[in-house]
């Protein structure tokens, strides 16, 4: 595999036609003795992509890795050695504490379920590690305030997994629609999900394989009773763990259309939903929920349904933005422009890939070809604000406002819809104690909640 120094990372890409057009070359990037030192956070399926795409493009030696599941560790460990340059395995710990620890690490890469997210974000922070750490940022509103000044504090660069920002159709329709004007006033868009992703079942209560630290893997959430293995999606399925498909697929969106009109927070969050056909299983998760996150005279209006038709089988993961010349419609394998005067050319914008560049991706597990290309172009990004000391593409703040907004929703869903406005400064929903009672989960004992001031 082609192992690039930091100086040199941008040069010899197949993107970097698509590169250059961005505006991303002329980087001048520190000089750097030997390779990065890096660690991973969660070994499972996304935590390993996000790693492997590192190593694709920069100079690195993973040296550590964490799971609380000792298979999957196990076989992490030699799944790196198989790509990284020195061949070597890296050190592999149980408890991430105890891999802080020990190792120095420039970077460390967390890729656990959401309920670790923050605990683990602001420990690597301290370490001295700058931060990779996946969407949604927190399962609570004041988590993400905590690991915001956390990056702030130790002056880290926190790049969240919000890569839409870095995927190159995508930026060229920006480009192109958006900051051209060619849609007029913009007042109104739609993101929506209509995936049958929402995991249901009734497993049996069963005991704790002895290769799983349930009790380590749990945290500070609550202790459910112990029914399978919670990788892949079943944690996801549970209000415990993270805040249901508008947690895990709105945050994407909202931020795409967030970075695309250059948003901050929404002035008003309101959203229904709940449970209404899929009643079976155990699964605690909304599988409908609408949400409407408005702006100055710009409603962005959330959708999705984990039953059903999609409304357009052409975008079921999408967003759409609306203005009075025409309609931006964009998702992660293409974007269409669609002019109101039928006069008008519509613009197609094809998905990118690289499996010629990196003919690796084709014989990975469960890789997601279409996002690979962003997700290496996220880690460039997320290297470059080091060097240079700027905030990268998907900076935490944003990554916060995004997850937070999301957050925000599914509150609003559970005190019946009532419309909540959330105050930054103050760390409050204006005018509504209930609201605000519920920014901070009760976290399990013995783990503490983070809290902004005491980082």
């Amino acid at each position: 595999m082609n192992q690039l120094n930091r100086r040199d990372f941008l040069k010899g890409s197949s993107a970097m036609m698509t590169l250059a057009s961005f505006g991303l070359f002329g980087m001048d990037f520190k000089d750097q003795e030997g390779p990065l030192k890096v660690a991973l956070i969660g070994t499972g399926w996304y935590g390993k992509s996000d790693l492997f795409r590192l190593i694709q493009v920069a100079d690195v030696e993973v040296v550590a890795l964490s799971d609380v599941d000792r298979n999957l560790l196990t076989a992490a460990g030699e799944l790196v050695s198989q790509r990284q340059k020195s061949k070597k395995v890296p050190e592999l710990f149980e408890n991430y504490q105890d891999l802080l620890k020990k190792h120095k690490c420039d970077l460390v890469l967390i890729g656990s379920p959401d309920h670790w997210h923050a605990l683990q974000a602001i420990d690597a922070l301290k370490s001295g590690a700058h931060v990779y750490l996946q969407k949604p940022i927190s399962v609570d509103v004041i988590e993400g305030e905590a690991i915001l000044a956390a990056a702030r504090k130790y002056n880290k660069k926190v790049q969240i997994g919000t890569q839409r920002k870095s995927t190159p159709h995508l930026i060229d329709a920006k480009k192109q629609i958006i900051d051209t004007g060619k849609l007029g006033k913009i007042s109104h868009a739609e993101v929506c999900c209509y995936f049958h992703m929402r995991a249901n079942g009734n497993p049996p209560v069963e005991p704790v394989p002895d290769f799983l630290n349930y009790e380590m893997w749990t945290g500070p959430a609550p202790m459910r009773p112990y029914d399978g293995l919670p990788h892949i999606r079943w944690w996801r399925t549970f209000m415990e763990y993270g805040n249901g498909i508008t947690g895990d697929m709105c945050v994407h969106m909202l931020d795409t259309v967030r970075w695309m009109l250059k948003l901050g927070w929404p002035t008003q969050i309101t959203s229904t939903g709940g449970i209404y056909v899929q009643k079976e299983g155990k699964s605690n998760i909304s599988d409908t929920q609408t949400a409407i996150f408005e702006f100055p005279e710009l409603n962005v209006v959330w959708q999705h349904r984990t039953w059903g038709n999609p409304v357009d089988p052409e975008y079921p993961w999408a967003f759409k933005i609306y203005g009075e010349k025409g309609m931006l419609a964009g998702s992660t394998m293409q974007a269409d422009y669609i002019p109101f005067d039928s006069k008008e050319e519509k613009v197609h914008f094809d998905c990118f890939f690289e499996r010629e560049k990196y003919p690796e991706d084709l014989t990975e597990d469960r890789i997601e070809l279409n996002a690979a290309p962003a997700t290496r172009l996220h880690m460039k990004d997320w290297i470059a604000s080091i060097d240079q000391d700027t905030l990268p593409i998907a900076d935490v703040e944003q990554g916060h406002i995004s997850t937070a907004s999301c957050i925000l929703a599914n509150i609003s869903m559970e005190l019946g819809g009532r419309a909540l406005r959330y105050d930054p400064k103050n760390m409050t929903v204006i005018d509504d104690p209930e609201a605000t009672a519920k920014l901070r989960r009760p976290y399990r004992a013995p783990y503490v909640h983070p809290e902004p001031k005491n980082v």
